[in-house]
């Protein structure tokens, strides 16, 4: 027999058989597969030098462009102007995940930076390799065997390893010579943003699998003095550091990345050890940052290190709601995520009267229609997995649903390729997942949605709580 926690047991005489007519309503309307949607949403110790001797000039015809040279589609957004975007990148990567930015995320934007540590063009727009000024000595590090190659080589200098999917563990992804190559591009990359525009107000910087709203990021920015030194990101720690989330993207104020520049060139080769001993770059920037008295402005839900199918906008997180804050950036959004959010968003700001897009807009007008009673090779993500008193049996659909119309908080439920059932009270769309079978109670989602109401007003996070 299953063992449901105690705070329910009381309820159960009474809400079992109106949970069961439910059930039986919520399997007979959506338990089939064709329920599923078609969219898919360090060793050397050798010296380490830096010399920026040589700095990217601004091109319009490459990289930047004013306002009379975007698009006459593009519609007007004033700020913008005063906002210099940075998306690094790197060669194993670019050429699948950068061109769909450059005909989405990145054609309106006037004032554009690409990084990466193998400079070519890609979509009309050319990356920028940020080690080009670094150093023999420098690059003598096995961490940048990659470099290396493809500087040597170019794309025929890289190897079946380098492409070599590697788990994600506590220390990151040390199996993946990319990924070890990675850390080392931050503080080049925020010193070549200073001197490519060092008149801007703000410095925004992205990952590749990082997607940001724009009309989101000039009314948050709105929000604070420009003159001050700000950096502003999603919160995380390593140890007794805190740093801003390089995937999720972060944002520098003109002081601040003045300061922090001058900070790396004034102290090159202690940075370098520094990062040497480290695994984080984007940690390596935040002490750096620290360092010469700059602290992170903590900042979810604005940005986040999870894409917007894993965001749960109906509860709560590091004791905030989302459903009111406009967010401006997702991660480890996929291209085919990224045209699809970006097609929503052209619709959403096509209308005059939608100035921002909320977490509760995305969630009731884009996540809730793509929720399914059941659906099978589809991973929700629900967590909390049940066991059966005394029976290790694997658990039917029927079962794993049954157990979660039980409980009034469970909204999602799935069956992974074992048996195992899991529920939550979360609402996520998920990803397709071959072998596993989800399932979400619809009239539950729908009466939270009706719970959490309409806001009111744009919540803005503008200083640490």
């Amino acid at each position: 027999m299953l063992k449901l926690p105690a705070r329910y047991s009381r309820w159960v005489p009474l809400l079992a058989p109106a949970a069961l007519i439910l059930l039986f309503i919520h399997l007979n309307s959506g338990f089939s597969s064709d329920s599923l949607a078609a969219y898919e949403p360090a060793v050397s110790h050798t010296p380490l030098h830096y010399s920026p001797e040589r700095t990217i000039q601004p091109s319009q015809s490459s990289l930047s462009a004013t306002d009379s040279d975007l698009p006459a589609s593009c519609r007007p957004l004033p700020g913008m102007e005063d906002v210099l975007v940075v998306l690094k990148t790197g060669i194993t990567e670019a050429q699948d995940k950068v061109p769909v930015h450059v005909r989405t995320t990145l054609r309106c934007i006037p004032n554009k930076l690409i990084v990466s540590d193998f400079e070519e063009e890609i979509a009309g727009l050319k990356t920028y390799d940020v080690f080009r000024n670094s150093s023999e000595e420098l690059r003598a590090n096995e961490d940048f065997a990659l470099y290396n190659r493809a500087r040597e080589r170019g794309r025929q200098g890289l190897q079946n390893t380098d492409h070599t999917k590697v788990e994600n563990g506590m220390g990151g992804m040390s199996g993946n010579p990319g990924w070890k190559l990675d850390k080392w591009k931050f503080l080049p990359m925020v010193t070549e943003a200073r001197n490519y525009m060092p008149d801007a107000k703000w410095y925004v910087f992205m990952e590749a699998d990082t997607y940001p709203i724009w009309p989101n990021l000039v009314a948050w920015l709105a929000e604070f003095p420009a003159d001050q030194k700000l950096y502003i990101g999603n919160q995380m720690m390593i140890g007794d550091d805190v740093f801003a989330h390089g995937g999720s993207g972060f944002i520098l104020s003109h002081d601040a990345i003045h300061a922090v520049a001058d900070e790396y060139g004034l102290r090159p080769a202690a940075w370098h050890e520094r990062t040497h001993q480290h695994w984080a770059g984007d940690c390596i920037l935040g002490i750096a940052l620290a360092t010469i008295g700059i602290p992170l402005l903590w900042s979810w839900p604005h940005v986040t290190d999870r894409s917007l199918w894993e965001q749960d906008a109906l509860n709560e997180g590091f004791g905030t709601q989302q459903w009111c804050y406009p967010p401006f950036t997702f991660h480890h959004m996929t291209p085919k995520d990224v045209d699809r959010i970006h097609d929503f968003e052209l619709q959403w700001f096509a209308n005059d009267k939608h100035s921002l897009l909320l977490y509760s807009d995305l969630f009731k007008n884009l996540v809730r229609p793509m929720l399914e009673s059941y659906a099978e090779n589809w991973d929700n993500f629900a967590q909390t997995e049940l066991k059966r008193e005394g029976d290790n049996s694997p658990f039917t659909p029927y079962e794993c649903a049954e157990q979660c119309a039980l409980d009034v908080n469970c909204l999602q439920y799935r069956i992974d390729d074992s048996g195992r059932c899991s529920t939550t009270d979360q609402a996520l769309r998920g990803r397709a997942s071959a072998g596993v079978k989800s399932g979400t109670m619809m009239w539950r989602v729908d009466a939270r949605i009706k719970e959490r109401g309409k806001c009111q007003k744009p919540k803005f996070v503008t200083a640490n709580p």
